[in-house]
């Protein structure tokens, strides 16, 4: 077992790497974004305009309505290519909805909504992207080593591409079914969702606002440079069976080059200790934010159990709740 410190709080871990890989703080606030594809813009602005020439045909069934604070619906909708992606809708037992969230998932997928979440007045839709969990598919492995490598060969078949389609299309679902929400809508993103909500954000101007959790896919090239956990590993693993196949398709699908690109309030959540997702990537796509929208909470780690962790998160939590409840009024 191995100790590290961050400022005062002691973290033990048995990985066979150090999961701060030896950045300070001040160094992780650092780290750059890389280069990019001189038409990473038009790549991504033609993607949304296919996107949204789909339409989703939401369709919600009532799961059960007995929660306090809550009824929760089933939901099924359509996503490019013919992928039909299931969920959940959660509306407030009392009260009007006056702002929409689409709130993704890590790799591991998701068993059901997050009936905890702190918000009032809001209809939130938890889709689950294509290959993973109610959207799983034989078209797609759900495993997420397995599946964050699928179509990588070439830019326009990476499933990655397609999981920000479905993100794009969730927010057009929720806008059929609570046209009420339009230009009051937020993105809630941890992990592996955090970094396809960062890809699709500069692109979609229906959302206005957004927070991730230890977002993924910052600094591709750095990322996989680096030991982990989580999915990286798996498309090193794939790299080192195929060299030179994955860095020209991950350059169009950088969360950091992304970033330099939104212009609403962006929340983040970023970790200095994290095994699955380097902080060195997490934060930079905070480096890459501009200045004027960016709002910072560190946590001492991620996808990892320590000391403090629960007063972290209620104190983040509290940040959510009033970032968020300026949702019901912004734009």
């Amino acid at each position: 077992m191995t100790r590290i410190l961050i400022d005062q709080l002691e973290i033990n871990h048995g990985y066979p790497f150090d999961p701060t890989y030896g950045y300070s703080l001040e160094a992780l606030l650092s780290v750059e974004t890389p280069p990019e594809p001189e038409d990473f813009q038009a790549f991504w602005r033609n993607r949304y305009a296919f996107a949204l020439q789909q339409d989703p045909e939401p369709k919600l069934t009532l799961s059960h309505s007995d929660h306090p604070r809550w009824k929760v619906y089933d939901l099924r909708f359509t996503s490019t290519h013919s992928f039909t992606i299931g969920g959940w809708v959660i509306v407030p037992q009392n009260g009007e909805v006056k702002q929409g969230i689409v709130a993704g998932h890590g790799y591991g997928g998701r068993e059901g909504p997050d009936l905890t979440l702190p918000f009032e007045n809001t209809a939130i839709l938890f889709p689950c992207c294509r290959g993973i969990s109610r959207s799983q598919s034989d078209r797609i492995p759900a495993e997420p080593n397995r599946h964050v490598v699928h179509g990588i060969v070439n830019r326009d078949t990476y499933v990655i591409g397609g999981c920000v389609d479905d993100h794009w299309l969730a927010v057009s679902a929720l806008l059929q079914l609570f046209p009420e929400v339009a230009g009051k809508i937020g993105w809630l993103g941890v992990s592996f969702s955090g970094g396809i909500n960062m890809l699709a954000a500069p692109w979609d101007e229906r959302v206005s606002r957004s927070h991730n959790n230890v977002p993924t896919f910052g600094n591709q090239a750095l990322r996989l440079t680096l030991p982990s956990v989580g999915s990286a590993s798996g498309v090193a693993d794939y790299e080192r069976r195929h060299p030179g196949q994955t860095q020209p398709v991950l350059r169009y699908f950088d969360a950091a080059s992304a970033a330099k690109r939104l212009r609403h309030p962006c929340h983040l959540a970023c970790a200095r200790f994290d095994p699955a997702v380097a902080p060195p990537g997490q934060f930079a796509i905070y480096n890459a934010l501009p200045a004027d929208t960016r709002q910072l909470f560190v946590l001492s780690a991620g996808h990892h159990d320590y000391a403090s962790q629960s007063e972290e998160n209620t104190q983040l939590l509290r940040e959510l709740r009033a970032f968020f409840s300026q949702g019901e009024t912004h734009l």
